[in-house]
């Protein structure tokens, strides 16, 4: 069965025990781009017909931006929360979504606090 796949069925076996919470880890990291960005938008999808309250771990900007209602940045080990940022894009998500100001804007939001972040930690270090 090909990651994709995987995927589909691993998150079919989560949904059918209709949860309250659906913790994703990483979900799509093992899979190639396209497939990534096909699951994505079948995630939208599902989540449109039966909304479920999800965790959803990703180091992916586009996609924490993408699929999330906020997003959280953390910081230092162990991790605390450094920022909230509300996602205020309109439903259903499409792909044309990803061509929204928007998007762009809440895209270069979470990546200029990541990178203060970095920044502040390498100030840090050179001390």
């Amino acid at each position: 069965m090909s990651g994709g796949m995987q995927q589909r069925c691993g998150l079919a076996r989560a949904l059918a025990v209709e949860p309250n919470v659906l913790l994703m880890d990483e979900p799509f990291a093992a899979v190639d781009a396209q497939t990534r960005e096909i699951l994505q938008f079948e995630l939208l999808r599902i989540w449109e017909q039966r909304p479920t309250a999800m965790i959803f771990v990703t180091h992916s900007i586009e996609e924490a931006v993408l699929l999330g209602h906020r997003v959280i940045v953390l910081k230092g080990r162990p991790s605390s929360i450094h920022e909230t940022i509300t996602i205020d894009l309109p439903h259903p998500r499409t792909r044309d979504t990803l061509r929204l100001p928007r998007f762009a804007e809440l895209r270069e939001q979470v990546w200029g606090t990541l990178m203060r972040e970095a920044r502040e930690a390498e100030f840090v270090l050179e001390r």
